[in-house]
């Protein structure tokens, strides 16, 4: 500890730049990486070469699963899957491999940490966490202090104290002893909270937080036109839904 800990890149690298330039400042040394490199932006390539160059684990997301034709696309919504069609045919063959050797779910035991893209209960169903009853039941499904997640885009805190209430934390939590947490880092290229700027966690021995960095959306935006990505992906990120 520290660690910076980042989710839902979907291939946004004016975000994911922002983000990193905004770690390297603060001397943090170790970046762990939740899932969904890819899916939605224009820059997959970009994005899966800095985060392999960067972080210390790095798993798979759904959209990286759709990317390499192990999770079916059926189930995303159109602009959704346009994305995902347009990733596979612009993706390197070695950063689709690398895609492919991804884990899903990872303990880090000595740190006391789950990490997980969606869910620690059914990490492979890309289920997601929203509301207290899924943080309760999710609590079931891990042992470790901590369950690091994305996935949903927006991010937030559940800690579950030694009685079993259950606290919601928006911006920052103090740990405090016998309790457990679920924290979901929020996304770097693809915020979904009504704030646009890229979001990632700092996790200490203390406590957590979540930071948020404005990026060139602007820049991101004129790639994705040119790339001739769905209008609605480009337009939904100045607004953060």
């Amino acid at each position: 500890m520290p660690y910076a800990v980042i989710s839902d890149v979907h291939s946004n690298l004016e975000a994911l730049d922002a983000v990193m330039e905004d770690i390297r400042r603060r001397g943090i040394g170790r970046v762990l990486f939740l899932g969904d490199a890819v899916g939605y932006g224009p820059d997959p390539n970009g994005c899966i070469e800095l985060l392999d160059k960067e972080c210390e684990v790095m798993l798979a997301g759904n959209h990286d699963r759709a990317v390499t034709g192990d999770t079916p696309i059926e189930y995303f919504n159109e602009n959704a899957r346009a994305a995902v069609i347009w990733t596979q045919e612009h993706i390197s063959e070695e950063n689709l491999e690398l895609l492919r050797r991804l884990d899903i779910i990872r303990l880090m035991e000595a740190e006391d940490l789950c990490l997980v893209h969606s869910t620690p209960r059914r990490p492979e169903a890309w289920h997601y966490i929203v509301t207290l009853t899924d943080a309760a039941v999710n609590f079931q499904y891990f042992e470790q202090k901590i369950c690091l997640l994305g996935h949903s885009h927006s991010p937030f805190m559940v800690e579950k104290t030694p009685s079993g209430d259950l606290v919601l934390h928006r911006d920052r939590v103090t740990f405090s002893e016998g309790s457990r947490y679920i924290i979901n880092v929020g996304s770097v290229g693809q915020p979904r909270d009504g704030d646009p700027r890229a979001a990632y966690a700092v996790l200490s021995s203390d406590g957590a937080e979540i930071v948020r960095i404005g990026y060139d959306i602007g820049e991101t935006q004129r790639k994705m036109r040119e790339a001739g990505l769905p209008r609605f992906l480009i337009e939904r990120l100045q607004n953060g839904i």
